[in-house]
């Protein structure tokens, strides 16, 4: 039953949702203190930066393209360098990553990655059953007692020598809607912050391992500064030393790209590095450019990192990564093993020993994969590239990156099939995470939030920039789109889909998002309206 929070010391504090057996260990007195107290202290803030957000995207739509900032120059063009990294992080090859769901996180830290990002955020569906159990997992796997029983019986346990563990809360324009205070919904970022830190900031810092968090979809150097703030709070509440909490920042939205100084600098005392969190990133671009015809993108998968503005991203990150004495980390390898067919799975295999052989060899410190299956294939190349523990010492001096390098839309074709491909996977991933699974394997590609934004973002672009056409000569209209998503039980299967039953509902909501005369910020905040 709902059990009302507003006895506890700080008051107001209010849960709206069911409270399993055992979640009381989590949503203690205390730790909901320490929540109102984060709230109250920092969420007219919150609220203002995505106010900003807001007025920013109005003049990108009103024709303003985005830049480097001129009053923060002095930052950019100034010496300095960012506080030493902790001895846990200086080995960051390859980081696997994941929800917080149990069995996931005991294959993640014994998967021979030196870090697991356990994500509160792309990869996990908010309801409230997965963020709380997620919290009692975590809690168990930071004691070491974490502990699985499968139902064929096979049980999960600790290895001696885990991954390092890192969590990602959600980002800053998320609610958690379960969690009031003073009648305010909690913004979801404190929430899985503040009960994280207040049960395991301790502990963690005792063995010196942070504890360390991933910030997502930052947008400027003023909410890097928030996230500053907020873990020097939370370090004086809880009683640790100012500044163990350490981050790593990804830059996956297109503002943040022409403010990575500025984070650096804003978070210059606890950070560790910047992350090219590529797939968002494009979303972001599309976003960002939603009015702007010439910058249309083409299909996704010719949106890769060769091309000239993703490259200009990834090595103006490590340029300006190493030159501030961080660490600059490279994007994700969504491919996933392919059982019963060697011949496609050495095809997969070989993109993403590619992928990895370029952004080792870029300068990158270490990567990202989905799967533990990928993880020796890209840990060869990144031993061959870097027999050191990173690559600090590669400068990158000779990048040099202007405006027009990052904006810069490249050219390409819109097919068919890759049309048809964006509404199916879009729907699939969203029926999926309406029935409580953020994290979905499509055609041998893990996908989540980010690949499903990127697919109905496109469909958006294409729709309302009239004139375009596919590449055989289709109109790419409101017709062929409607036929397209009609028709979507003829190119699905008939079942064993994850959210199988969600997916007219998922399809409904694509053509509301689509048809709609502005494109909306995040398909996750219409959806979560729809969650338990």
């Amino acid at each position: 039953m709902a059990v009302p929070m507003d006895e506890f010391p700080l008051g107001a504090m209010e849960i709206r949702a069911v409270l399993k057996p055992g979640y009381e260990q989590i949503l203690t007195p205390p730790a909901l203190a320490f929540l109102a107290a984060l709230h109250r202290r920092f969420d007219a803030r919150r609220r203002a930066l995505l106010e900003a957000r807001v007025a920013r995207q109005a003049r990108f739509d009103a024709g303003e393209l985005p830049d480097f900032l001129a009053h923060t120059r002095a930052i950019r063009e100034s010496d300095w360098t960012v506080a030493p990294i902790p001895a846990a992080l200086q080995d960051r090859r390859i980081e696997i990553t994941g929800p917080v769901d149990r069995k996931m996180i005991i294959n993640a830290l014994n998967s021979g990655a030196r870090v697991f990002m356990a994500d509160f955020e792309d990869s996990s569906a908010p309801t409230w059953e997965n963020l709380i159990d997620g919290q009692v997992n975590l809690r168990d796997a930071v004691a070491g007692t974490i502990e699985y029983r499968a139902a064929d019986g096979r049980e999960y346990r600790l290895k001696p020598e885990c991954a390092v563990l890192v969590v990602r809360p959600r980002g800053w324009h998320l609610p958690e809607k379960h969690a009031r205070v003073g009648g305010e919904e909690m913004a979801g970022a404190l929430f899985d912050f503040g009960l994280f830190a207040y049960h395991n900031a301790r502990a963690l810092q005792e063995r010196d391992r942070g504890p360390y968090f991933y910030l997502p979809k930052l947008e400027s150097h003023r909410e890097a500064e928030l996230w500053d703030e907020v873990m020097a709070f939370a370090e004086s509440e809880l009683g640790l030393p100012a500044g163990c909490m350490k981050a790593t920042v990804l830059i996956e939205t297109l503002p943040a790209v022409f403010e990575m100084d500025e984070i650096l600098h804003a978070l210059r005392t606890r950070i560790v590095g910047l992350n090219c969190g590529r797939w968002d990133y494009i979303f972001s671009y599309l976003k960002t450019f939603r009015a702007h015809r010439t910058h249309i993108l083409p299909e996704r998968g010719q949106v890769g990192m060769t091309v000239p503005f993703l490259k200009a991203y990834s090595e103006l990150l490590i340029k300006t990564c190493h030159r501030r004495g961080a660490f600059a980390m490279g994007g994700m390898a969504a491919q996933i093993p392919i059982s019963g067919d060697p011949q496609a799975n050495e095809k997969a295999l070989a993109r993403v020993r590619a992928d990895k052989q370029r952004e080792a060899r870029a300068g990158h410190d270490g990567t990202w994969v989905a799967h533990p299956g990928l993880i020796p294939v890209a840990l060869a190349e990144f031993d061959a590239a870097m027999p050191t523990p990173n690559q600090l010492h590669q400068r990158r001096d000779d990048v040099h990156v202007t405006r027009d390098d990052l904006i810069t839309a490249p050219a390409g074709t819109i097919t068919r099939a890759g049309f048809e491909n964006n509404i199916d996977v879009c729907v699939r991933y969203l029926a999926a995470w309406l029935d409580g699974l953020g994290c979905v394997p499509i055609h041998h590609l893990m996908e989540d939030a980010a690949t499903a934004e990127i697919s109905r973002a496109q469909l958006w672009q294409w729709l309302h920039h009239e004139g375009l056409t596919l590449e055989d000569g289709t109109p790419l209209d409101f017709t062929l789109f409607d036929h397209a998503i009609q028709t979507i039980g003829e190119r699905l299967p008939k079942s064993g889909l994850p959210g199988q039953e969600r997916i007219p509902q998922a399809a409904w909501m694509l053509a509301e998002l689509t048809h709609a005369k502005t494109l909306a910020d995040f398909l996750t905040l219409p959806a979560y309206a729809l969650l338990p």
